[in-house]
Parts: C-alpha cells; sequence; structure tokens
C-alpha cells in the first residue's frame, strides 16, 4: 500500500502540460514520496522510486517514445518496479512493450455528465478499488477530456479491470481500466481522470481516490492477468459458485460472456464444446473461442481459451462462429474473421490431441470476399452480412454453407464447395427464405436425418428449420417450424455414432447491468438428439446421458385425480428434473408451477391448455421484476393425447421437451428461496398417469454451492 515512504515518480516528455501540472499538485497532497522525472531523467537509470506515473493529455507525435525510453521503462519493471498509465498514455501500451495490442479509440471526449469506470465485480477486492462500495465510479462531470480506450479489440496479455459509466447508463464496450502483471504491477486508466478540470466535489474525491488506489495496486503487486489456464478459470468459476441464478448442470462459462456453441466434436474419445467467448466481461464484444471437454456429456472442464483474435490479422476484432470436422486426422476449425467492416471465413488446425492449441492458416481468410452474383445485405457494422460456417464431406468434395441475406428477398444460406477446405467455389444459394423468416440467417446448419435433411437457421429471434431433400445444390423445403419456442438460439450439432447432438445458446433475458454484477452471462442447453419420427416429423429429446444426473428421486404424492384446491408437493428445488404424463379429462387447463415462494407472489407457471399448447407465463417469476414478463407459447397437438412433459429446472433456466417433439427454454430469475412445487387445474379435472421429481447433480463443481439446493425438504 502506497504511504509516506512510498515514492513516486511523475514521468513527463519534453515539458509539462497544465493537466500534467495539476495531477503533480493533486499527488502531492497524498501521502506519497513524490518526484517530477523527464524522460531524459528516467534513461539516465537513477530513477530510485516505488512506481512511476505518466499521466499524458497530449497526443503522440511521431517517435517521441524513443528506444532508450522503452528500455528505461523495461529496465524499470524488470527491476520489480511499478507503473500507472493514465488519460492518453494507456496508448502507449504497445510502445512500450507491455502488450501488442494497443487501445483503438483515443481522442478528446467532451463530458457533460457523470462519467467514469465500471469494475468488474469479479475485482472487487482489488486495491485499487478499496475506498469504493460500489463497481459504478463517476470520475469526471464537465470539460473536454482525453481518453484511451479499447472498443473492438482487447489487450492481448492484459486483464480488464473495468469499462465505461454515463450518466445512468453502463457501457460495457468502453474498457478503461486494464492491468498487467508486469514487475510490481502495470494498470492503466484510459477513463477520462483529469485534474485540470473543474468537479463536483464527490466527483472529484472519487477521482482522488480512483487514482490513489491505482497508484497503492501498482506499488502492492500481483495485479490481475488474463486467466490463461485451468486453473486459473477454475478460479473464475469459484469466485462466483454461491450465485443462486447461476446454473449447476447447463454449462456456463468459468466468468464472463458466452454465446453460439462453436466447433462441436468428439475427438480421442472426449467431446470438445468451443463457444463465443468475452474474456473481458459479460457482454458481446471481442470474440475468442472458449472451450470445454467432458468424458460422458455430463460432466465438464473448462480448458484455455483455443482461438483469440490476431493482431494485424484477419480476425483481428473477433473470432466469430464456425464449426470443426476431421480433416483426414487432422482437427481444423473453420471460424469468421472480423476485421473493420468485414468478416470472412478463416481456418485454423491443432496438432494438439488435447485441442488446446490451434494454428490459423497463413492463406486467411480463405475466402477473400462474398459473392457478387447476389445484392446481399449491408448493415451498419458490416459491409456485408456473411457469417457462420457449417461444413461437411461428400466423397472427396468438402461442402460448406454460410449465413447472408439477399436484399428484399429474405435470409439465405450460401453453398460453397472445396478439396481442400482453402479453395473455395460459389455455388449458389442453398435455399432463401421469404416472409416471416427473417432479413438474415446466422448460424446455418443442414444434417441428413434419414431419407430428410434438416436445414435450421438463425433468424435474431427464432431457430426457424425446414425439413426436405437436398437436390442438385438446391434444398427443396416439405416442412417448417421453430427448434425452440422460448430463449434458445444459434444451436450447432455434432455427430456421434449413430445420433445428432445438439446444443444451443440460452441468452440472459435480464438487463446488461444485472448481468455485469452477476460477472457472467449465457447458458448452454441440455445436450438434445434431433431425429424423424415414423411420421416423418422432427423429433427432439435429451441425450439418454442425462437421466444419470438423476442424483436421487424425490417422494411426490401426487393423486391421480387433479381438481379443485392446489395440491403442493412436500419436496422441491431449483436443479430439478420433474416429468409427468397429464391428460386433461373436463379441465380446461392443469398447471405445474415452479421456482414458488411459500406464498406464491413468486412462481412460474407451466399450463397445459385444451387449445393445444404449453405456456410458461412468467409474470411473477421475479418477485424483483428481473428478467423477461412476458408469456412463452409452444404448440402441442392433438390437446386429447396425453401430455408427456419433462421439465428440467436449473437456477434460472426452464427447459421443456413435450411428447418427445416441441421444446421451449426460459430463462426465469425467482429469489434464492423459492423452490417449492405444486400442481392445480381449471374447471374440471385432469388425470395424471405418471409424475416424478428427481434431484440432478451439478455438471462443475468448483466450490462451495448455495445453502438452498436441489432436492431440500421444505421446512
Amino acid at each position: 500500500m502506497a504511504d509516506d515512504e512510498t515514492r513516486v515518480g511523475v514521468v513527463y516528455h519534453d515539458a509539462v502540460s497544465d493537466e500534467q501540472q495539476a495531477a503533480m499538485n493533486w499527488l502531492r497532497t497524498q501521502p506519497m514520496d513524490t518526484r517530477v522525472l523527464s524522460f531524459t531523467e528516467l534513461q539516465s537509470g537513477t530513477a530510485d522510486v516505488d512506481a512511476l506515473w505518466w499521466h499524458r493529455d497530449a497526443p503522440f507525435e511521431g517517435r517521441e517514445v524513443r528506444a532508450a525510453t522503452v528500455e528505461a521503462f523495461e529496465s524499470f519493471l524488470a527491476d520489480g518496479g511499478g507503473l500507472l498509465l493514465t488519460l492518453r498514455a494507456l496508448s502507449a501500451v504497445e510502445r512500450l512493450g507491455i502488450d501488442p495490442v494497443a487501445p483503438d479509440v483515443t481522442g478528446v471526449e467532451s463530458v457533460t455528465e457523470p462519467t467514469g469506470v465500471l469494475w468488474r465485480p469479479i475485482y472487487d477486492d482489488h486495491t485499487a478499488v478499496s475506498a469504493f462500495d460500489s463497481v459504478r465510479i463517476p470520475v469526471c462531470d464537465r470539460g473536454a477530456v482525453p481518453i484511451a480506450r479499447y472498443e473492438r479489440v482487447v489487450p492481448s496479455r492484459g486483464e480488464v479491470l473495468a469499462s465505461a459509466i454515463r450518466g445512468e447508463r453502463d457501457v460495457p464496450h468502453e474498457m478503461t481500466v486494464v492491468s498487467w502483471n508486469r514487475g510490481s504491477g502495470v494498470v492503466g486508466v484510459g477513463a477520462p481522470v483529469a485534474f485540470d478540470e473543474p468537479a463536483d466535489p464527490t466527483v472529484a474525491t472519487a477521482r482522488s481516490d480512483l487514482v490513489a488506489g491505482c497508484l497503492s495496486a501498482v506499488v502492492g503487486g500481483d495485479q490481475p492477468h488474463r486467466p490463461k489456464s485451468a486453473s486459473s478459470l477454475a478460479a473464475l468459476r469459484e469466485a462466483l459458485a454461491d450465485d443462486p441464478t447461476r446454473p449447476r448442470y447447463h454449462f456456463t462459462p468459468p466468468a464472463n460472456w458466452l454465446n453460439d456453441p462453436n466447433g462441436l466434436i468428439c475427438w480421442n474419445g472426449q467431446y470438445h464444446v468451443f463457444y463465443q467467448y468475452n474474456p473481458a466481461g459479460p457482454f458481446h464484444n471481442a470474440i475468442h473461442w472458449g472451450h470445454t471437454v467432458s468424458d460422458d456429456l455430463l460432466h465438464w472442464r473448462d480448458e484455455p481459451v483455443a482461438l483469440a483474435p490476431s493482431p494485424g490479422g484477419p480476425d483481428r476484432d473477433g473470432c466469430w462462429s464456425g464449426c470443426a470436422v476431421d480433416d483426414d486426422g487432422t482437427p481444423t476449425i473453420l471460424y469468421t474473421g472480423g476485421n473493420g467492416r468485414w468478416q470472412l471465413p478463416c481456418v485454423a488446425t491443432s496438432p494438439d490431441p488435447k485441442l488446446r492449441r490451434w494454428e490459423k492458416d497463413p492463406g486467411n481468410p480463405v475466402i477473400e470476399e462474398p459473392p457478387s452474383e447476389l445484392e446481399l445485405l449491408s448493415s451498419e457494422h458490416w459491409e456485408v452480412e456473411f457469417r457462420d460456417h457449417a461444413v461437411w464431406r461428400e466423397g472427396d468434395t468438402w461442402y460448406q454453407i454460410i449465413g447472408s441475406g439477399v436484399v428484399d428477398r429474405g435470409g439465405t444460406a450460401l453453398l460453397y464447395a472445396s478439396s481442400d477446405l482453402r479453395e473455395w467455389e460459389y455455388l449458389g444459394p442453398l435455399l432463401v427464405g421469404s416472409d416471416g423468416h427473417g432479413a438474415v440467417w446466422e448460424c446455418p446448419e443442414l444434417l441428413e436425418l434419414g431419407d430428410r435433411s434438416l436445414l435450421h437457421v438463425s433468424n435474431y429471434e427464432d431457430v426457424v428449420y425446414f425439413l426436405g431433400r437436398l437436390r442438385e445444390g438446391t434444398f427443396e423445403a416439405e416442412h417448417q417450424g421453430v427448434l425452440d419456442h422460448g430463449d434458445f438460439y444459434a444451436p450447432q450439432s455434432l455427430r456421434d455414432d449413430d445420433r445428432y447432438l445438439t446444443w444451443g445458446w440460452l441468452p440472459e433475458t435480464r438487463g446488461p447491468s444485472a448481468q455485469w454484477d452477476a460477472g457472467w452471462s449465457g447458458v448452454l442447453s441440455l445436450p438434445r438428439v434431433l431425429s424423424l419420427g415414423d411420421d416423418g416429423r422432427l423429433r427432439q429429446r435429451p441425450a439418454a446421458e442425462v437421466d444419470q444426473l438423476r442424483r436421487r428421486r424425490l417422494s411426490t404424492a401426487v393423486p391421480d385425480t387433479i381438481g379443485g384446491d392446489r395440491h403442493t408437493l412436500g419436496v422441491g428445488g431449483r436443479t430439478l428434473e420433474v416429468a409427468l404424463d397429464v391428460s386433461l379429462a373436463d379441465a380446461s387447463a392443469f398447471e405445474l408451477s415452479v421456482f414458488e415462494s411459500a406464498d406464491r407472489e413468486e412462481r412460474t407457471a407451466i399450463r397445459y391448455t385444451r387449445e393445444s399448447q404449453v405456456v410458461v407465463d412468467r409474470s411473477a417469476s421475479s418477485r424483483d421484476g428481473i428478467g423477461a414478463t412476458d408469456s412463452q407459447r409452444m404448440p402441442v397437438t392433438p390437446y386429447d393425447e396425453p401430455l408427456s412433459l419433462r421439465a428440467f429446472l436449473d437456477e434460472s433456466v426452464l427447459e421443456l421437451y413435450a411428447n418427445g417433439r416441441h421444446c421451449l427454454t426460459s430463462r426465469v430469475y425467482p429469489s434464492p428461496e423459492s423452490a417449492g412445487i405444486s400442481v392445480a387445474t381449471e374447471g374440471g379435472r385432469a388425470s395424471l398417469r405418471s409424475f416424478d421429481v428427481w434431484a440432478l447433480e451439478a455438471a462443475i463443481t468448483p466450490g462451495p454451492r448455495p445453502s438452498s439446493r436441489a432436492g431440500e425438504e421444505p421446512q
């Protein structure tokens, strides 16, 4: 910790600016020994200080950070010194050899409202924020202030500690505070911590406390750095283990952000699931590929990040969705690389039997531009909407489809062919959607299910599927539907012997600020098996292995006939499977209520109605109003057959399978104590042919679990 004995050297180039002088004047009011060092003095090697502070407001010009200056900083850090970089100085990390990725946004920002840092809750014990009881810290409320920050990219070696706030708004994609574990610590603060600007006393105090805390942090050492090993990822997971909204047997990221499942492959007897991952926090930005592996489809182990953007490469701004194939014994990934306004296909291969290390093809991107034969959609962000890959092999030829959209027509899946996964020939659109199918198709996938093919696409709202036949490079759709009627998106599948296993992304329905405060976002569904029934229609069911999660069967004592009064079960829990078969005798509806509080003010109702629907009513799912409050509807026909329902409850996930045909997934956020279950009918009686409840075990157990766990009998 910094104190009267701490020696801080304030460095400057050429001349001291008014802003630098104001910062020095402030520092002299702090309990630290302050010294002022020019770059020349720094290069002389006589700086007898514990930490250097480079506070710079002017833009960089020419080669003012010369080799001798870089060597002086490197030598100081090598000797165990600490370094604080503020305002534009943060943008010098590449020049100083601290990180190959510099902030991509620098300049002067006009501040007209309280603006500051949005600290990551997983680092709320960091010395820099020891003076605060909130992760939202305003440090400037007016003026034209120099700044530096990461937006489309993230540092390669450093760990993002904070993003930005503007007034009442969180702005996660503006990353303003970064730490590096060099010397006794390097911290960069590109937020508007300007001392030569007037500020409200409360804001000025916060600015002072933050900068003083950062100086203490770089003196104290042991700065957080990017978690890259399995053990460091496990530590992140353990830090969030007590969150009562975090699923226990559905896969979640160790922390931060998860979206699309990617690169699903069974390799050397293990199941590998990669996924879209942002290491900088629980928001969609600067996408990497996270990695998890399982021996049994149930219990998952975190692996190091598999793909990261390459500075200056075609994936500089993100390694987005793609797939994995076995290319004659070489595991190969095709993924979308983002660079500026372009997104193009890239290839990577792995020489590692555990698939931890991947080598990007030097010829990337392997398709240099989208096809010009169609008028493909452009957008605010992309020159052409052209992304996400599904690849398969027929004989000696590889085929892939890429998602896009045709102007004034609809979403499309574009078909390509190749002999080597590097040189691709455009064959034309596999299928172009019409009204109601979405303007852009993401994450297309084509699966062979016996004598029919299944094409599914994600259109920003739903996962639409088409059953039909592939003939001469075009898809002839015979039937269409929706793969899941709830919070489910961007699924991907792998071939596992004679079955397809499919996972989807279950996005959060709570707001960005709630996700930030939780420290994580995004869940993967249970693995599903997709197949065709005897009637030629799609079937979906949980993989058979899911049954092995059943830890114990709970006594329910539910009557065979339900009518009149509500029946409350004597057991409950938040990590359960409920399986039942019910027929509507003369009732208009049967209701299963889960995540229920003792007073029933908080509950999620699952209703089976005579109108041939299963309805999930989320209007009372959260006492605090967190998350969606709408009703979700899933058609089940005909109504007069028994409804066979499997409901998987997992803290904030409700995943339903109806009659082995239909799926509906909900995200709800009940209070920790809401773990009850009850059943009731409306307008008559219903017949329960079976009713079973199992407590399910966790898929990942990094540390202690909250006290209210599955299968506990209410007290």
